[in-house]
């Protein structure tokens, strides 16, 4: 018989205090782009009671008012009366940005293989090799067969949970709930193989006047049985709704937030490493950003062309550099090729320096607004080009 193993992933809502200063930063480097494509933005949030800071270095050629575009993202979150918590109209907004390094712009602006040990321009350099990684570090992408978008089940079905208690307060479904809320689930492996569903969390912040019970019940019928598959839950499967007993302060007045602390969310809820950098507020010559894109699109279309089940790829760079430094591909014991020949095929068919990835994309333009919550990766909702499988065919005719 297989082992069976029980794994754990949580999504939060978009008014969760962190995921409030991801939204916040990705609207701003949208904002930004939408009227300079090629502005060097590193955005950064923190949000406490009554009072959001955007920091940062920031180099454009464009003006946006950053506090206007920070009120605007707090209130379509749903931030819009003292009472909530958080109101987009009365919260203080604080700026504090500078330029983008010289010593960073110039590693980025002249790739090192585009220099020669003088600093002049080399002539024959790719037009690829143009611009350089704006930081150094290794980024992870991954995939599995566990779900048709080619992502790991547990946060799969918690950013659906997410989602739902979302749009139920939203649409006026259940109209005592507020924007705060986390989801958790626990799912039950055989091998590599879901099996079954565990354990459901959902927490969920509401108003002062609405009962635990009616709450919980409210909650399983318009949230769980709408999103959660029924054969993958049995009579087994413990259900929790607000396990304190109430969930009435919530967002940045109960918890401070900050861009960047969710990054198992933003990902792969803990299935594959991390490199440690954040997504959010980063314009794509950041290869936090760009890359962890064109590593997840490398592992899903290796799965998708069969090569194997379960694949997690990582890329290394230097800053100032435009060519990886390493390629490394792990299959888990589940590819039909060795690993060190999946890695060989990854380098025959992708081009991962920044400028390609940037260019296959087309990451200058503002689209990351609609990533910063539920996820950065699968998104059957949206047309992410990043999730696009169009290298399958080049890969099996390497296999």
């Amino acid at each position: 018989m297989m082992e069976k193993r029980l794994f754990t992933s949580e999504s939060v809502t978009e008014g969760h205090p962190d995921k409030v200063c991801d939204q916040i930063a990705d609207a701003v480097l949208d904002a930004i782009l939408e009227k300079d494509p090629y502005a060097r933005v590193a955005c950064e949030v923190c949000a406490t009671t009554g009072l959001v800071l955007v920091m940062g270095e920031i180099t454009c050629r464009c003006y946006v008012e950053i506090s206007e575009v920070a009120r605007e993202t707090i209130r379509e979150i749903g931030y819009t009366r003292a009472k909530f918590g958080f109101d987009a109209d009365t919260c203080a907004v604080i700026t504090s940005i500078g330029q983008q390094s010289p010593d960073i712009s110039l590693g980025v602006d002249r790739a090192l293989e585009v220099r020669s040990a003088c600093g002049c321009e080399v002539s024959h350099a790719n037009e690829y090799d143009l611009i350089g990684a704006g930081d150094q570090g290794m980024i992870f992408g991954y995939a599995s067969r566990e779900t048709p978008e080619l992502m790991p089940l547990p946060i799969t079905l918690s950013h659906r949970l997410a989602k739902q208690v979302a749009r139920i307060r939203k649409t006026g479904v259940v109209d005592y709930l507020r924007p705060d809320g986390k989801t958790q689930v626990t799912v039950e492996y055989e091998g590599d193989k879901p099996v079954r569903v565990d354990t459901i969390i959902v927490s969920a912040q509401h108003d002062d006047k609405v009962a635990q019970e009616t709450l919980a019940s409210e909650i399983i019928e318009y949230v769980i049985k709408p999103t959660v598959p029924e054969d993958l839950m049995d009579a087994d499967t413990r259900i929790l709704v607000n396990p304190t007993g109430r969930f009435e302060k919530g967002g940045p007045s109960a918890d401070s937030g900050l861009t960047g602390r969710k990054l198992i969310v933003d990902t792969y809820g803990g299935m594959a490493r991390h490199g440690g950098g954040a997504l959010s507020g980063k314009d794509p010559t950041k290869v936090d950003r760009s890359a962890a894109y064109a590593a997840r699109h490398v592992a899903k279309n290796l799965v998708a062309a069969g090569i194997a089940d379960r694949c997690e790829v990582q890329v290394a760079y230097a800053i100032g550099v435009a060519r990886p430094v390493s390629i490394s591909v792990d299959t888990f014991g589940t590819g039909v090729l060795s690993d060190g020949r999946v890695t060989e095929i990854v380098r025959e068919v992708f081009d991962l320096r920044p400028e390609a990835i940037i260019r296959k994309f087309d990451l200058r333009r503002p689209i990351y607004r609609q990533v910063s919550a539920y996820g950065h990766f699968g998104r059957p909702d949206l047309d992410l080009p990043w999730e696009a499988l169009d290298m399958v065919e080049e890969v099996r005719k390497r296999m």
